[in-house]
């Protein structure tokens, strides 16, 4: 499939897009990258500087959302000097994960670099989180839709303004070919990938079904596209780039 697409198949790029939206007058943040967490390589860890190329300083982030809790989502939110990243904002994110990956007990075990990373990130900011409820509107316009599987907690979010809806789908999908032309293939990285595999395909359909736009964590910048259905599978269209040229 990866050589049929033109990619590389002697490794697999995961791309992190980390989206924000203002919902007027409040600007959300999609999950938060690796933090100073290099686990995933030497180009991680660079959230804080495209917020300042985007002219978004670190205080004006309002509510940071949490797909899952996994390292590369949670990574960044507090800072290794002991301090929130973003002062200002709350925590939303379910309660069936942070209480899964802020579990003490499990340190030391086969989860404990997820494990310890969740603790530091998550548990100094208890007093600002909030859990948020599957297709509850936490947010003005931001419903979440619970796609277990990949975590036990994992959640997509539909996102609604003027008419408009596109759905922020985190870890659903980590792969645009893979996972997309057979989405029933089982993924090592799921705490149950089977569940995860129902999930996706659940999710992908209605999607496809209703022409919703689509937003993956893991697909190549900005990972923003539609999803058309291809046989027993689906098919990733990514939305065109319009870019501008400034003086």
């Amino acid at each position: 499939m990866l050589n049929h697409s033109f990619l590389p198949t002697d490794e697999v790029v995961l791309a992190q897009n980390a989206p924000v939206v203002n919902i007027g007058g409040k600007l959300i943040l999609f999950d938060t990258g690796m933090g100073s967490l290099k686990q995933f390589g030497p180009t991680t860890g660079r959230l804080k500087s495209c917020l300042a190329a985007a002219n978004i300083a670190l205080e004006d982030i309002d509510a940071v959302v949490c797909s899952h809790a996994h390292w590369d989502h949670v990574g960044g939110i507090w800072g290794d000097d002991g301090k929130p990243t973003f002062p200002n904002a709350q925590v939303y994110i379910s309660q069936t994960d942070y209480d899964f990956w802020t579990d003490e007990k499990k340190l030391g075990g086969d989860l404990n670099g997820l494990v310890k990373a969740a603790i530091h990130n998550l548990k100094p900011v208890r007093d600002r989180m909030v859990f948020f409820q599957d297709e509850q509107e936490f947010l003005p316009g931001i419903h979440a839709i619970s796609a277990p599987g990949h975590t036990l907690g994992h959640s997509c979010f539909m996102i609604e303004s003027a008419g408009k809806t596109m759905c922020y789908g985190g870890d659903l999908t980590h792969h645009p070919v893979l996972l997309f032309e057979k989405p029933l293939m089982e993924f090592a990285f799921d705490t149950d990938p089977k569940l995860s595999a129902q999930s996706r395909v659940r999710i992908l359909k209605m999607l496809a079904s209703n022409r919703i736009p689509f937003m993956s964590y893991h697909f190549p910048w900005p990972g923003y596209g539609h999803v058309g259905i291809a046989g027993e599978g689906f098919e990733y269209f990514p939305e065109p780039l319009h870019l501008s040229l400034l003086d």
